[in-house]
């Protein structure tokens, strides 16, 4: 039997903060996404659509998941596999495509991870489990185009 898992997000636009929906420049895009348990998030839409630059954004926080589900995974099986990480970033880069009318979607998205390993015999291992990962990646399951990956491998320099 499969597992479900459920998921709740509450969002908040408080309209004091800029006024109403009476016109397209009238209101603030400003919002608060809370889910309970854990701190808010101050939000806003991107810059290009009238957004406050301080705050998140949804497309920041859609690109962010899914680097972080991915190094979740990755990490998961490096643990599983006997690969010892002793670092992990990644600079993910995403491009969304706005249409005439308005409408858009994120059409590329590719992942940067540098991970440092503590020894190089397991390097190829260490990249294939990137593969690996984005197959089991939620996130990455859940979206409608291809994610690249350009992992670079380091060793950890002997002090």
């Amino acid at each position: 039997m499969n597992k479900k898992h459920e998921y709740k997000a509450s969002i908040l636009w408080p309209v004091a903060q800029g006024g109403s929906t009476k016109d397209y420049k009238s209101y603030s895009r400003n919002h608060i996404v809370s889910i309970e348990g854990k701190p808010t998030i101050l939000a806003s839409s991107d810059v290009a659509f009238r957004g406050d630059m301080e705050r998140h954004n949804p497309e920041d926080l859609f690109l962010s998941s899914i680097a972080s589900c991915h190094m979740l995974w990755y990490l998961h099986f490096c643990a599983t596999s006997g690969i010892e990480v002793l670092n992990y970033t990644d600079t993910a880069y995403g491009v969304m495509e706005e249409e005439k009318n308005g409408s858009g979607k994120f059409t590329k998205v590719i992942l940067n991870p540098i991970v440092t390993v503590s020894d190089i015999s397991i390097k190829e291992k260490a990249i294939k489990l990137h593969h690996k990962a984005n197959e089991y990646c939620f996130i990455a399951n859940s979206c409608n185009f291809i994610i690249e990956h350009k992992p670079i491998i380091k060793i950890k320099e002997i002090e």
